[in-house]
C-alpha cells in the first residue's frame, strides 16, 4: 500500500533536516481524502508513539517534543503523505511509520530509520 522514503540524504547531524514521503497505491481517491493521516515513531527500547496527525478536516496535532520542528502534510491528488523534519535532535532517532486510517482499515508503511547524530 505504501512506498516510503526519506529525502535529503541518510543519517544527519543534529540541527539538520529530513523529509519523509509515503505514496499510496490502489487506494480509491475519495477514501484517501476522507482518511486520517499520521506519522508514528519507535525509538530503540521504547514503545511506538504518535508524532503527528492530520485529520480529514485538516486539523493537525503534534507531539509536544516536535512542535515547531516537524510538519505533516499531504497531497490528495497524488495520495501522498509527508513529514518535514527540521532542527533534528539525537532524541528524534527512531523508526518512523506512516499511517492512513480509513473507516474500515488501518494502513501502515514498512518503517524508515532516521538516525540523528550529535
Amino acid at each position: 500500500m505504501f512506498s516510503c522514503r526519506r529525502l535529503g540524504g541518510g543519517s544527519v547531524q543534529a540541527g539538520g533536516s529530513l523529509k519523509l514521503s509515503c505514496a499510496t497505491s490502489g487506494m480509491i481517491l475519495s477514501v484517501f481524502w476522507a482518511s486520517r493521516k499520521a506519522w508514528y515513531r519507535q525509538a530503540p527500547g521504547k514503545q511506538r508513539e504518535l508524532v503527528a496527525e492530520l485529520s480529514s478536516d485538516e486539523n493537525t496535532n503534534y507531539q509536544d517534543s516536535v512542535k515547531g520542528r516537524f510538519t505533516i502534510s499531504r497531497d490528495n491528488a497524488k495520495k501522498r503523505v509527508y513529514l518535514q523534519m527540521n532542527s533534528l535532535e539525537p532524541e528524534d532517532t527512531a523508526v518512523y511509520y506512516c499511517n492512513v486510517e480509513t473507516d474500515s482499515r488501518d494502513y501502515w508503511g514498512r518503517g524508515t530509520l532516521v538516525t540523528v547524530s550529535s
